[in-house]
């Protein structure tokens, strides 16, 4: 007579219970924060301090987006991010695809050299005077590429990017294609390229959010009318912000000043975020195959 073998620990449907409800957990965890930025942007300031605010907005209002976009900026804004990202979004992600690729190769002289030389840039710089002079003298003060060109390639990506090359893409391959004659740099273009597309998804992303979100930069180096999106809206809550003067000019004093300025914050975080929260879901899966694809495989 068989016996059935004791069973230890959990079934498989009680081990899925239990994943389903940590993900959950953890999903409410970080998506509610940004749910709620969004219902206290439609919401009364002293309804979301006062606690008021939960899933739905307290005494809907648009006032917050409305000051928002009455600035004359804002269009200007997101024509110059959008172009800035784009602009700096290529010419990263070139630069990085061009330093990572030798620096991949086994053969390539001073190998170890350059590969400190550029780690070295990761915890030693000029800082900003420095840099600032740097871009002065070499005439890229009021000009976009000044963005771009000081901090072009990001070490720690090009690490990531020169161990893809290293570990995903077999050596044999790419010395199979030059017996068959083809020259380096069409390895490069219609090999390497063509299989590193996950890994390239995975650095158009950070490079996006990266130049989309950079407002100090432009503020060192750019004049106002080339301002980008992250910094137009920095202005605008500044100008929002209440001093006892202009309390005095306004109905409602201090207090109202003071609640607009608060709807403004609210209303600039989603407006600001909005088009990167657009644009992810397209590159979701592009972003997930390569970043996973330096897992270690057994």
């Amino acid at each position: 007579m068989k016996q059935k073998k004791a069973s230890h620990g959990l079934s498989d449907k009680a081990s899925d219970i239990i994943l389903v409800l940590i993900t959950g957990f953890v999903v409410l965890l970080v998506a509610y924060p940004l749910y709620y930025v969004l219902v206290a942007s439609f919401s009364n300031p002293y309804d979301v301090y006062a606690g008021k605010t939960f899933l739905l907005p307290s005494d809907f209002s648009l006032q917050g987006y409305t000051a928002v976009f009455a600035d004359p900026n804002i269009l200007s804004g997101y024509l110059n991010s959008i172009k800035y990202t784009v602009i700096g979004t290529i010419f990263s992600v070139v630069l990085l695809y061009i330093t990572a690729y030798p620096l991949a190769q086994p053969d390539l002289p001073g190998r170890k050299f350059w590969s400190v030389f550029f780690i070295v840039t990761m915890y030693f710089g000029g800082g900003l005077i420095p840099t600032y002079l740097v871009v002065r003298d070499t005439g890229l003060l009021y000009n976009m590429w000044a963005l771009f060109l000081p901090g072009g390639v990001a070490v720690g990506n090009m690490i990531i990017v020169r161990n893809y090359f290293q570990h995903s893409i077999p050596h044999e391959l790419v010395e199979a294609a030059e017996i068959d004659g083809c020259s380096k740099l069409r390895t490069f273009l219609h090999i390497i390229i063509p299989l590193s597309k996950p890994i390239m998804a995975v650095m158009v992303v950070f490079s996006m959010v990266a130049y989309w979100n950079d407002w100090f930069t432009a503020l060192i180096y750019l004049p106002s009318d080339m301002a980008p999106l992250p910094l137009v809206l920095r202005n605008v809550l500044i100008r929002s912000s209440a001093s006892a003067s202009q309390a005095s000019t306004i109905s409602g004093g201090y207090a109202e000043l003071n609640k607009v300025t608060e709807m403004i914050k609210f209303s600039s975080i989603v407006v600001a975020a909005a088009p990167m929260m657009v644009v992810y879901p397209f590159v979701q899966k592009y972003f997930e195959k390569g970043f996973m694809a330096g897992a270690v495989k057994g």
